[in-house]
């Protein structure tokens, strides 16, 4: 299987100013832009102000900026560039419509994280995921001391797909936010509609769940 990061640029999903984890992290407070000032050179929450005040040029950079990243999260739900390429769209198409009732509440990232989670779960509800074996299994150690790294070391295998694909949709969603995405319990959180604690409970549980599918194989 190709690479998701690989298959987003040979789609165009990819931008000069784009990095998967770079949008997590609030950025400084924006200041307001006037008509004329250039826009890909402003933060999100100035992109946002720019927006609500009428620019919709804005959004087109908004779009360059998180395209590859919501493209990423959407393909470790469906694991097809096919599907994932429609639902990255179908997220940007939902925000646009959305942005006007931002409340800045949180990041942007955060926010089109939420729209992310939600297409997703949406589709696999209704879409019977592709079954794959379990047959790698073995090269996964699920008790190891750090259980985050082991899964980050072996993020390509088979095994590790299939058995996240078995998780209950909020912790499949927490993992992959937490450990795809590197957002915080805070912004997975957020991103969900839950709680700090239900966010951290989530992602306990996903990894224990994801230990005993792993055993089971």
């Amino acid at each position: 299987m190709r690479d998701a990061a690989a298959m987003a640029a040979t789609a165009g999903w990819t931008g000069p100013v784009l990095r998967a984890e770079s949008a997590v992290k609030p950025r400084a407070k924006a200041h307001r832009l006037a008509p004329s000032d250039d826009l890909t050179a402003a933060d999100d929450a100035a992109l946002v102000e720019a927006f609500q005040a009428g620019r919709r040029e804005a959004f087109d950079v908004i779009v360059l900026r998180h395209r590859r990243a919501v493209y990423l999260l959407c393909h470790r739900f469906v694991h097809s560039h096919e599907d994932a390429s429609d639902l990255a769209q179908d997220v940007f198409v939902r925000a646009f419509k959305a942005l006007d009732r931002f409340k800045r509440d949180s990041s942007l990232a955060t926010w089109l994280y939420r729209i992310g989670v939600n297409v997703c779960l949406n589709r696999t509800a209704v879409k019977t995921p592709v079954a794959v074996p379990l047959e790698a299994a073995a090269s996964v150690d699920a008790r190891a001391d750090d259980p985050l790294r082991e899964l980050l070391r072996t993020e390509r295998a088979a095994a590790v797909q299939a058995a996240i694909a078995q998780l209950p949709p909020k912790q499949r969603a927490t993992l992959m936010l937490r450990v795809y995405q590197e957002c915080s319990h805070e912004e997975i959180a957020t991103a969900l509609g839950s709680t700090v604690g239900a966010a951290k409970a989530n992602f306990f549980h996903a990894l224990g769940n994801l230990r005993r599918l792993l055993r089971s194989s």
